[in-house]
């Protein structure tokens, strides 16, 4: 059974930063692709960055150059480093996973049960 528990979410001001984490149990994490959503209040959910299992990463535009997306194979974790954080940030950010690449990861319904961020102005 999979299982992705996120943490390090919380209340930031603008400016500042947080790292999200991601453990993920019952898969075989190194080949699975690994990606992490947000949603905001009355907004569809939407990528926010991506990781196949050789570490190539893709980015939404609204996040490029302040978000780093990496993971960590033995520890079975994805992390989200969020710096330079916006009051637009503010969403309940999710992990996801599916074994293969992104495409994989795009069908999945393997998800966390997200962690809130909020961005104070």
């Amino acid at each position: 059974q999979v299982q992705l528990v996120e943490s390090g979410g919380g209340l930031v001001q603008a400016g500042g930063s947080l790292r999200l984490s991601c453990a993920a149990s019952g898969t075989i994490f190194s080949i699975n692709a690994m990606g992490w959503y947000r949603q905001a209040p009355g907004k569809q959910r939407e990528l926010v960055a991506a990781i196949t299992s050789g570490a190539s990463t893709v980015y939404a535009d609204s996040v490029k150059g302040r978000f780093t997306i990496s993971r960590d194979n033995v520890k079975n974790k994805v992390y989200l480093q969020m710096n330079s954080l916006k009051p637009e940030d503010t969403a309940v950010y999710y992990c996801k996973t599916a074994p293969g690449g992104l495409t994989s990861l795009w069908q999945s319904d393997y998800w966390g049960q997200g962690t809130q961020v909020t961005v104070s102005s």
